[in-house]
């Protein structure tokens, strides 16, 4: 049998009232160095632990954020849910995780039940800006902060990468190369990423003279397989693309494949590149050239403006910069960059 113990036995042990050993653990500074120290040793010896549930209850928050991102098979979601984990702890909050895995319905049961759990705040990377459910969470003072991803019009601060001027490098890049015909494969219209990196990479075009007909738009799910049917569209024109820039990682592997399944290769045949730079980019061959969002500050920014939102501070929305990768997947020398 367990027995429990409680915070009457840790003031017995310490020769304290209950009420000392509660300023003690909720860090009271009205209470003196050494009648502090033996709380604490006593709660060590007895291995006393608080109960949430009760704190939670007084307090009226649980120490609890709730993170529904887009798709957790994604690395880039991956790792901006550790950084977001990690970044929670250090500051004393747990964090529970929800796969929305980019449908709009799996996304609202998870902002659903994280609510019906009283977690004191949610980050969110919407599937798409049409969910009521969202809107009025988001309108009833729930402490919400989107990251990456957004709803336009709402009013709740956004924690994302602003991935304008790396396009542009990205296409000064390929047109130094003596590229002229470049596509792109786009995520869902969807949500605010898909739509915004085809606006981008149009525009950096332009600014070269360089057109970006409907036949170079493929559309895709932000998935490997929609890289995949996108490329063998491109490559079945009668005068296909000599680059297909992948609006993210999965697709970018999916175009790859489709490349390789033809016989023809990276870069030689046909350039490559991404948004979203990952770890195995490197290690592709030819590595990849990339993107690289700065995720893991993504995801710490995005915790600290969450707890200002949870404990009545002003959080505002941060725009953080993304940077071009340079590898040897769009023709550039051996030896040029890893």
């Amino acid at each position: 049998m367990v027995t429990t113990v409680g915070i009457k036995d840790v003031a017995v042990r310490a020769g304290v009232s209950a009420a000392t050993v509660s300023r003690v653990l909720n860090e009271h500074p009205a209470v003196r160095a050494d009648t502090r120290s033996r709380v604490l040793v006593a709660v060590a010896e007895l291995g006393y632990r608080p109960n949430a549930v009760a704190r939670s209850l007084r307090t009226h928050q649980t120490r609890t954020l709730g993170l529904v991102i887009s798709d957790v098979l994604n690395p880039f979601f991956t790792e901006l849910a550790r950084s977001v984990e990690d970044e929670a702890r250090a500051l004393g909050y747990s964090v529970i995780i929800g796969n929305a895995d980019e449908q709009p319905d799996l996304q609202d049961h998870h902002v659903r039940t994280l609510l019906d759990r009283r977690i004191d705040g949610v980050l969110v990377s919407p599937t798409d800006g049409a969910s009521p459910l969202m809107l009025d969470a988001a309108r009833s003072g729930t402490p919400m902060v989107f990251v990456d991803r957004w709803i336009p019009g709402v009013d709740v601060p956004v924690v994302r990468t602003d991935g304008r001027d790396a396009v542009r490098d990205l296409v000064a890049h390929l047109y130094a190369l003596g590229h002229r015909r470049l596509a792109i494969i786009a995520g869902p219209a969807a949500t605010t990423t898909g739509s915004e990196r085809v606006d981008a990479f149009r525009d950096a075009l332009r600014e070269h003279g360089l057109p970006l007909p409907a036949k170079y738009i493929g559309q895709g799910d932000f998935q490997a397989d929609s890289g995949r049917r996108a490329t063998a569209r491109f490559l079945d024109l009668a005068q296909p693309p000599e680059v297909v820039f992948a609006a993210d990682n999965l697709m970018a592997l999916g175009a790859m494949d489709e490349i390789r399944a033809r016989g023809l290769r990276v870069p030689d045949d046909v350039a490559l590149a991404a948004f979203d730079d990952v770890p195995w980019f490197v290690h592709t061959d030819p590595p990849i050239t990339a993107i690289a969002q700065p995720t893991g500050e993504l995801g710490r920014v995005a915790v600290r403006a969450l707890i200002d939102r949870v404990e009545g501070r002003t959080a505002a929305s941060v725009a953080l910069s993304a940077r071009l990768v340079v590898r040897r997947s769009c023709g550039e020398p051996e030896g040029s960059n890893p």
